[in-house]
């Protein structure tokens, strides 16, 4: 059974707003299962699941949102010991936006089990499968990669319409760029933009929401190929 994941408002200052919440989407706190609805707040170290139909967009107070898509698992701010250390992503597809601050470089790292990510300000996808490989695709801006099992302190720039795969045995010097990846994520970014920003623009004056402690109404996923096509328009008066 779930039970609902609101926080301690003393806890907030370093919490992930829930912006918006669809389908099964939960959250692993004092080792419980939580259900997770629009307006909650994810504390630091606390995991965030989605199911088959699950999506989830969280904002920080720092200038970064995250979406979560269908079957993923992440912890948000894992390391509580430094701010910018943003998500591990341990399974699934995240979406991040780091907003610059009065124009000035916001720096963040994300952290895959094969892959360090670190940004100033960009949008991208980070996406690992089962057998730990990352893809990080970039949609605006640039990232730096690094390798997190394999010793080197050298970064690989990714930027935008570039992607990068990092497997666990492979370095980074021997990974190739692929701008098929990154053109497909950059389609998808394009269909959800205006909602979503609209979303991070309003949130400040939100006010943060009650949670209502009811299940959205289902709606298509934001970057799922299977979501119905729009009806077609109406033909033209005779």
């Amino acid at each position: 059974m779930y039970l609902h994941a609101q926080i301690a408002a003393t806890e907030a200052p370093t919490a992930a707003e829930v912006v918006e919440a669809q389908g099964d989407v939960s959250v692993i706190r004092h080792e419980q299962e939580w259900a997770l609805f629009t307006g909650d707040r994810v504390a630091v170290g606390e995991m965030i699941l989605t199911g088959d139909d699950g999506f989830a967009h969280l904002a920080v107070e720092d200038g970064a949102d995250f979406l979560v898509y269908p079957n993923s698992r992440v912890i948000f701010r894992k390391n509580p010991g430094n701010l910018r250390d943003l998500i591990d992503v341990f399974l699934g597809r995240v979406r991040i936006y780091i907003e610059k601050l009065g124009g000035q470089p916001n720096p963040h790292r994300i952290f895959t089990p094969t892959a360090v990510i670190s940004v100033r300000g960009t949008t991208f996808d980070v996406e690992v499968n089962e057998y730990e490989t990352t893809v990080v695709s970039v949609t605006e801006g640039l990232v730096g990669v690094r390798h997190r099992i394999l010793p080197s302190n050298k970064e690989t720039p990714v930027g935008a319409g570039q992607s990068l795969t990092i497997d666990a045995n492979t370095p980074l010097a021997k990974a190739g760029m692929d701008g098929v990846k990154a053109a497909n994520i950059a389609e998808d970014v394009a269909r959800i933009a205006a909602s979503i920003w609209q979303q991070i623009g309003n949130r400040t004056g939100s006010g943060g929401g009650t949670g209502g402690g009811t299940t959205p109404t289902p709606r298509p996923v934001p970057g799922d190929e299977q979501a119905p096509d729009p009806p077609p328009a109406a033909p033209p008066p005779p």
